[in-house]
C-alpha cells in the first residue's frame, strides 16, 4: 500500500486541487490511502466533501501544534510501505505519483524527491525569481548531485520515503530537511525524479519571500544539532549558494530578466544576514508552528 499525506493549514481554496491531483493518478490497481492533515475547520470541511465520494480520502484532525508535530503522530498511524508527502497549496503533474514510486524498485533507495515547477508569471520580478530558483537553482543542483550519487535534499512539495525506517524526527527541523539524512546514515541512497513534477505558487511580495526563505534557511542551519556535518555535509549553505550561483547568469533571456537576476543576489544576502542576526544575536531559533504564506494561497 501507498500512503499519501497532504499537510494543509488554512488552504480551503487550494486543498481541493491538491487532493484531485492525487486521485487522478493512474497507479495500476495499487492500493493507496490519501490522508489530509489539517488543524483548521475551513480546510477540514473541504476534505469532508471529498470523503463522501472517495473511500480512500481520510481526514486527520491534527491538534494545531505544528506540521512536524502532526507528522510525528501520523507516521505511527499510516499503513503504507511507501509514504508520499505533499502540501495543500500545490498540485502534482500527470503521472507524478507513478514516477516518484519507480526508484523504490531498487531496495537501496530510501528517499525520492520530485521536481517543483513554478506556476507564477515571469513578467513580475518575484515570479521570475521563483522560476530561476526552481530551474537554474534547485533542479540543476539536484541533477548534478544525483548523477554523482551524492546526498541531495528533498523538496517538501513532493517527496517519498520508505515507511518504518524513521519512526520520528525533531520538532525544530522540517521533515524534508532531516529525514533524508537519517536514511543516508542507515546506508540508503537518494533519488531525484525530474518527471515527478509538482506545480507550486510562490510568494508574490518581498515580505513573504523573505519570511519563507528565512524559515527554511534557519531550519537548515539548525541541522548541526542532530547531524554530524563533517561526515554528512549540508547542501543548503551560504557557501554552496555562492559557488553555484553562476548558473543564474545563464538563465535570463531579456534585459529586464538580467536586471532582476542581479537584484536577486542582494535579496538572498539580506535573508542570510537576517538569519544569522536572529540566530546568533537574538537567539531566535526555528520552532514548529503552522505558517500561512498568504500570497501563495489566494488569501486576502
Amino acid at each position: 500500500m501507498i500512503s499519501v499525506i497532504i499537510t494543509s493549514f488554512k488552504e480551503p481554496k487550494t486543498i481541493g486541487r491538491a487532493i484531485e491531483g492525487f486521485l487522478q493518478q493512474d497507479l495500476k490497481r495499487k492500493k493507496f490511502e490519501l490522508i489530509v492533515s489539517s488543524p483548521d475547520r475551513e480546510t477540514q470541511e473541504v476534505v469532508k466533501k471529498y470523503q463522501k465520494n472517495n473511500k480512500d480520502v481520510k481526514l486527520f484532525k491534527d491538534p494545531g501544534k505544528g506540521k512536524m508535530f502532526a507528522l510525528n503522530l501520523l507516521f505511527k498511524k499510516v499503513k503504507g510501505e511507501i509514504l508520499v508527502l505533499s502540501d495543500g497549496d500545490v498540485h502534482i503533474g500527470d503521472n507524478a505519483l507513478k514516477y516518484i514510486l519507480m526508484p523504490f524498485k531498487n531496495p537501496k533507495v530510501g528517499c525520492v524527491t520530485g521536481r517543483p515547477v513554478s506556476i507564477d508569471s515571469k513578467n513580475k520580478m518575484l515570479g521570475y525569481w521563483s522560476h530561476l530558483l526552481c530551474d537554474a537553482g534547485a533542479h540543476q543542483a539536484r541533477l548534478k548531485r544525483a548523477k554523482k550519487g551524492q546526498f541531495l535534499e528533498c523538496s517538501g512539495y513532493l517527496w517519498a520515503f520508505r515507511n518504518n525506517i524513521v519512526k520520528n524526527f525533531p520538532l525544530d527541523i522540517p521533515e524534508d530537511a532531516i529525514i533524508p539524512y537519517y536514511f543516508m546514515k542507515k546506508g540508503y541512497k537518494m533519488a531525484y525524479v525530474p518527471k515527478a513534477i509538482v506545480y507550486v505558487s510562490y510568494p508574490k511580495n518581498f515580505r513573504d519571500f523573505v519570511d519563507q526563505k528565512k524559515r527554511t534557511t534557519k531550519a537548515h542551519i539548525q541541522l548541526s544539532k542532530y547531524i554530524n556535518l563533517r561526515k554528512y555535509p549540508k547542501t543548503k549553505t551560504f557557501k554552496n549558494e555562492l559557488f553555484e550561483s553562476y548558473r543564474a547568469f545563464f538563465y535570463p533571456k531579456t534585459i529586464k530578466e538580467i536586471i532582476w537576476t542581479f537584484l536577486l543576489f542582494p535579496a538572498k544576502l539580506y535573508v542570510w544576514l537576517l538569519v544569522y542576526y536572529q540566530l546568533k544575536i537574538l537567539k531566535k531559533y526555528h520552532k514548529d508552528a503552522w505558517h500561512a504564506t498568504k500570497s501563495t494561497k489566494g488569501i486576502v
